[in-house]
């Protein structure tokens, strides 16, 4: 019999309501000795699905009002028998109900051991244990629906598809060579390579879509960069919707890098304020401007920003040569002012111009246009099956490797022994990829990200 664990499943902080989980054979027997139903009722008695509220008993003493939630095995999260206490949700109540679900026998629940036990106990596969915590750390609309999904089987169902095309081949050959003189249907070699292509194309596609969905994941490091008072901190303020950064018309007012996460068009952009690049006599701005130069060539995408209303400057020069052939968006502003400066060059240096008026705040969906436009993401399917990690993606690499081989000698006339091996190692690698063959180290590694409580 498994240890049954607890833990705070709410976040860290105070709230409207705070939940102590419990599963395990014992969940619900440990959880009738810390609560009280006010009809004075056992919760051994209480079917799944079914909640009583009541009062939490400490000593003899009650200590907060509260709701229990019960959940039969199978038919649960972890797909063990759970409780579930909400209590009130201040940090002292929550963590006193807790130790008291601990001193009744419960044992502290490791970094995601809910959702392992989920996983393990066939509730869901691995992609979609995985998206379990995407969901919990996405920022960005798009991930969140991608991630949710992945919870909801898209990925595995796409993985699923390949590889039920693989073994239903692999099973047919195997039967076939294994069993010569039995009245056994040879598979075509034309209908093998129907069967691999299909596997392959999807394959292809899953990978096809990572980098993409990577962007939308993880967000994307960006620098806002330019000369001093062209607007720089001005366009932080009006994308992150705060006075994050100080402005004025003094050159050189930052000094120092001011960071935050904005979204713009479903995407997380990591931003950067950076101070002006010039020549400065000033030791402290010198530092400021050598941090930029740095956080520039590291950036994956640069903002530079130029001030329309005068004629570009030699840093302004400086900074255009410095974004050939990067990832850059020029941000041409103070469109509010008479135009000054010689567009054109700016036009014709960079892939994506865009006119704004910080001041304003004119011209925010001009720039998330290009964005999303010059990030390739403009079209991309936040429905569609997506792998959600390295893990992932290189467990689908290594099947697509596979099964390209195994599609080249099909192609070759290869004997159907020696393309059963090279289609039997891709199959191996889907079944790695969903958790029906993964070892305990990797399945212990996923868990251990996760946070306590889920």
């Amino acid at each position: 019999m498994q240890k049954t664990i607890a833990a705070i499943s709410t976040g860290n902080a105070p709230g409207g309501i705070g939940v102590i989980r419990i599963s395990g054979d014992d969940a619900i027997k440990i959880a009738d000795s810390v609560f009280e139903c006010s009809d004075k009722s056992s919760l051994s008695d209480l079917g799944g699905y079914r909640a009583k509220f009541g009062n939490i008993v400490i000593g003899g003493e009650k200590q907060d009002d509260a709701v229990a939630l019960v959940f039969r095995a199978p038919k649960s999260y972890t797909g063990e028998d759970v409780a579930e206490l909400s209590v009130h949700g201040g940090m002292l109540a929550v963590q006193k109900t807790l130790e008291a679900v601990l001193a009744a026998g419960a044992q502290p629940a490791g970094a995601g051991e809910f959702t392992k036990r989920a996983f393990l106990n066939g509730k869901m596969d691995l992609t979609q244990a995985e998206s379990v915590a995407d969901i919990i750390s996405a920022e960005g609309e798009a991930e969140l629906k991608a991630s949710y999904g992945a919870l909801h089987g898209r990925l595995s169902r796409s993985i699923n598809a390949v590889l039920d095309r693989l073994l239903d081949a692999s099973s047919t050959m195997a039967a076939w060579v294994d069993y010569p003189d039995e009245e056994i249907p040879e598979l075509e070699y034309s209908e093998l390579e129907k069967t691999l292509e299909f596997c392959k194309n999807e394959l292809e596609n899953l990978l096809r879509n990572y980098d993409k969905g990577q962007t939308l994941k993880a967000g994307v490091d960006t620098v806002i960069a330019g000369r001093p008072n062209v607007g720089k901190s001005s366009l932080m303020n009006m994308l992150t919707g705060t006075d994050k950064s100080i402005v004025t018309h003094i050159e050189g007012t930052t000094r120092d890098i001011v960071e935050e996460n904005v979204r713009l068009g479903g995407i997380v952009l990591h931003l950067k304020d950076t101070a002006g690049l010039r020549e400065s006599g000033d030791i402290v701005e010198n530092i400021g401007i050598e941090k930029a130069h740095r956080a520039l060539d590291a950036a994956q995408l640069v903002l530079a920003v130029f001030d329309s209303s005068s004629e570009l400057t030699d840093e302004d020069k400086a900074l255009i040569e410095r974004c050939r052939g990067r990832l850059s968006v020029a941000v041409v502003n103070k469109t509010d002012l008479e135009t000054g400066a010689d567009t054109d060059i700016i036009e014709n240096a960079f892939d994506a111009t865009v006119y704004i008026s910080a001041k304003n705040d004119e011209g925010l969906e001009s720039l998330e246009n290009a964005v999303v436009s010059l990030l390739g993401v403009a079209d991309f399917d936040s429905t569609a099956p997506l792998l959600a990690n390295s893990r992932q993606k290189q467990h689908c690499e290594n099947a697509l490797s596979s099964v390209a081989e195994a599609l080249d000698g099909a192609r070759l006339g290869v004997t159907y022994d020696a393309i059963n091996v090279m289609i039997d190692a891709a199959a191996d690698e889907l079944l790695s990829l969903t958790g029906k063959k993964a070892n305990a180290e990797v399945v212990n590694n996923i868990f251990s990200k996760f946070c306590v409580g889920k």
